[in-house]
Protein backbone atom coordinates (compact mmCIF):
# COMPACT_ATOMS: atom_id res chain seq x y z
CA UNK A 1 0.00 0.00 0.00
CA UNK A 2 1.34 3.55 -1.55
CA UNK A 3 1.80 6.15 1.76
CA UNK A 4 -0.74 9.11 2.06
CA UNK A 5 0.34 12.74 2.79
CA UNK A 6 -3.43 13.13 3.74
CA UNK A 7 -3.60 11.06 6.74
CA UNK A 8 -7.12 12.08 7.93
CA UNK A 9 -8.57 10.41 10.82
CA UNK A 10 -12.39 10.33 11.39
CA UNK A 11 -13.47 11.78 7.96
CA UNK A 12 -16.50 11.97 9.31
CA UNK A 13 -15.58 14.69 11.96
CA UNK A 14 -14.34 18.17 11.21
CA UNK A 15 -10.11 18.75 10.74
CA UNK A 16 -9.01 21.90 10.87
CA UNK A 17 -6.30 21.89 8.22
CA UNK A 18 -3.23 24.19 6.32
CA UNK A 19 -1.86 24.20 3.26
CA UNK A 20 1.34 26.54 1.96
CA UNK A 21 2.89 27.29 -1.03
CA UNK A 22 5.92 26.09 -1.74
CA UNK A 23 9.01 28.85 -0.18
CA UNK A 24 6.29 30.73 1.12
CA UNK A 25 5.41 32.46 -2.11
CA UNK A 26 3.19 35.29 -2.38
CA UNK A 27 1.24 34.00 -4.58
CA UNK A 28 -2.33 35.28 -3.57
CA UNK A 29 -1.74 39.15 -3.52
CA UNK A 30 -4.29 39.22 -6.77
CA UNK A 31 -7.82 38.23 -6.63
CA UNK A 32 -7.79 35.61 -9.59
CA UNK A 33 -5.38 33.55 -8.02
CA UNK A 34 -7.62 33.88 -4.65
CA UNK A 35 -10.36 32.86 -6.87
CA UNK A 36 -9.18 29.76 -7.79
CA UNK A 37 -9.48 28.57 -4.38
CA UNK A 38 -13.04 29.43 -3.53
CA UNK A 39 -14.41 27.87 -6.89
CA UNK A 40 -12.89 25.12 -5.85
CA UNK A 41 -14.27 25.30 -2.34
CA UNK A 42 -17.53 25.63 -4.23
CA UNK A 43 -17.11 23.20 -6.58
CA UNK A 44 -16.33 20.71 -3.42
CA UNK A 45 -19.34 21.41 -1.43
CA UNK A 46 -21.56 21.45 -4.49
CA UNK A 47 -20.40 18.18 -6.52
CA UNK A 48 -19.08 16.30 -3.71
CA UNK A 49 -20.46 16.82 -0.34
CA UNK A 50 -17.45 18.83 1.54
CA UNK A 51 -18.20 20.72 4.69
CA UNK A 52 -16.38 24.25 4.63
CA UNK A 53 -16.50 25.68 8.00
CA UNK A 54 -14.17 28.31 7.91
CA UNK A 55 -11.56 29.44 5.99
CA UNK A 56 -8.87 31.96 5.88
CA UNK A 57 -6.41 33.02 2.50
CA UNK A 58 -3.38 35.19 3.59
CA UNK A 59 -0.55 35.49 0.58
CA UNK A 60 1.41 32.39 1.01
CA UNK A 61 -0.77 30.15 2.85
CA UNK A 62 -4.13 29.08 4.16
CA UNK A 63 -5.90 27.96 6.85
CA UNK A 64 -9.40 25.80 6.80
CA UNK A 65 -11.73 23.72 8.36
CA UNK A 66 -13.90 21.12 6.42
CA UNK A 67 -15.27 17.59 7.00
CA UNK A 68 -16.19 14.81 4.49
CA UNK A 69 -16.55 11.02 4.30
CA UNK A 70 -13.80 11.75 1.98
CA UNK A 71 -11.89 14.28 3.53
CA UNK A 72 -8.32 12.99 2.41
CA UNK A 73 -9.42 13.00 -1.67
CA UNK A 74 -10.79 15.87 -0.71
CA UNK A 75 -7.93 17.84 0.04
CA UNK A 76 -5.86 16.05 -2.43
CA UNK A 77 -8.03 17.11 -5.14
CA UNK A 78 -8.00 20.60 -3.71
CA UNK A 79 -4.26 21.26 -3.83
CA UNK A 80 -3.76 19.08 -7.22
CA UNK A 81 -6.52 21.13 -9.04
CA UNK A 82 -5.64 24.35 -7.66
CA UNK A 83 -1.97 23.83 -8.03
CA UNK A 84 -2.47 23.09 -11.71
CA UNK A 85 -5.28 26.16 -12.27
CA UNK A 86 -2.66 28.62 -10.36
CA UNK A 87 0.69 27.44 -12.65
CA UNK A 88 -1.44 27.91 -15.23
CA UNK A 89 -2.48 31.59 -14.54
CA UNK A 90 1.10 32.23 -13.90
CA UNK A 91 2.26 31.29 -16.88
CA UNK A 92 -0.33 33.65 -18.89
CA UNK A 93 0.57 36.21 -16.63
CA UNK A 94 4.58 35.60 -17.51
CA UNK A 95 5.31 35.51 -13.84
CA UNK A 96 8.71 34.15 -14.58
CA UNK A 97 10.15 34.89 -11.03
CA UNK A 98 7.52 32.83 -9.19
CA UNK A 99 7.35 30.18 -11.91
CA UNK A 100 11.47 30.02 -11.37
CA UNK A 101 11.24 29.31 -7.89
CA UNK A 102 7.98 26.89 -8.42
CA UNK A 103 10.28 25.35 -11.04
CA UNK A 104 13.66 25.14 -8.33
CA UNK A 105 10.87 24.13 -5.69
CA UNK A 106 9.98 20.85 -7.87
CA UNK A 107 11.80 17.59 -5.94
CA UNK A 108 13.95 15.78 -8.02
CA UNK A 109 12.61 12.67 -7.64
CA UNK A 110 9.29 13.81 -8.89
CA UNK A 111 8.99 13.35 -12.71
CA UNK A 112 5.53 13.80 -13.18
CA UNK A 113 5.76 17.72 -13.26
CA UNK A 114 7.58 20.87 -14.08
CA UNK A 115 6.48 22.63 -10.69
CA UNK A 116 5.51 22.33 -7.52
CA UNK A 117 2.97 24.80 -5.84
CA UNK A 118 2.18 23.62 -2.62
CA UNK A 119 3.87 21.92 0.39
CA UNK A 120 3.82 18.41 0.51
CA UNK A 121 0.74 16.58 2.60
CA UNK A 122 -1.89 18.69 4.91
CA UNK A 123 -1.35 18.90 8.96
CA UNK A 124 -4.79 17.92 9.83
CA UNK A 125 -5.86 18.35 13.33
CA UNK A 126 -9.07 16.77 14.34
CA UNK A 127 -11.63 18.78 16.23
CA UNK A 128 -12.80 16.97 19.11
CA UNK A 129 -15.57 18.94 20.17
CA UNK A 130 -17.35 22.40 20.12
CA UNK A 131 -15.20 24.66 22.34
CA UNK A 132 -12.14 23.55 19.75
CA UNK A 133 -14.29 23.99 16.78
CA UNK A 134 -14.42 27.75 17.81
CA UNK A 135 -10.73 28.23 19.06
CA UNK A 136 -9.65 26.78 15.32
CA UNK A 137 -12.19 29.47 14.07
CA UNK A 138 -11.01 32.63 16.34
CA UNK A 139 -7.67 31.61 15.40
CA UNK A 140 -8.61 31.31 11.61
CA UNK A 141 -10.21 34.49 11.83
CA UNK A 142 -7.46 36.60 14.30
CA UNK A 143 -4.85 35.62 11.46
CA UNK A 144 -5.19 38.76 9.55
CA UNK A 145 -5.73 41.27 12.77
CA UNK A 146 -2.79 39.49 14.12
CA UNK A 147 -0.39 40.72 11.29
CA UNK A 148 -1.84 44.04 11.00
CA UNK A 149 -3.30 44.08 7.69
CA UNK A 150 -7.05 44.84 9.17
CA UNK A 151 -8.14 46.11 12.15
CA UNK A 152 -11.79 43.45 12.24
CA UNK A 153 -11.37 39.76 11.40
CA UNK A 154 -14.76 40.28 9.04
CA UNK A 155 -12.57 42.95 7.26
CA UNK A 156 -10.25 40.61 6.17
CA UNK A 157 -11.95 40.05 2.17
CA UNK A 158 -10.37 36.10 2.04
CA UNK A 159 -11.97 34.92 5.25
CA UNK A 160 -15.26 33.14 6.61
CA UNK A 161 -15.24 35.65 9.60
CA UNK A 162 -17.96 37.91 7.31
CA UNK A 163 -19.84 35.04 7.15
CA UNK A 164 -19.97 34.33 10.65
CA UNK A 165 -20.54 38.37 11.49
CA UNK A 166 -23.49 38.24 9.42
CA UNK A 167 -22.22 40.39 6.61
CA UNK A 168 -22.03 37.30 4.23
CA UNK A 169 -18.44 36.33 2.72
CA UNK A 170 -17.15 35.64 -0.89
CA UNK A 171 -18.72 31.83 -0.80
CA UNK A 172 -20.93 29.77 1.25
CA UNK A 173 -19.78 28.28 4.05
CA UNK A 174 -21.42 25.19 6.43
CA UNK A 175 -22.01 27.48 9.48
CA UNK A 176 -20.90 25.78 12.64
Amino acid sequence: MGRSRYIITEPQQAHFMTCTVVEWLPVFTRPATVQILLDCWQYQRQQVGLKLYGYVILENHLHFIAQSATLDKCVASFKAYTARRIIDHLQAKRAEHLLQRLRFAKCAHKHDREFQFWQEGVHAELILNEAMMWEKLDYIHANPVKRGYVNLPEHWRYSSAANYAGLGGLIDIDGW
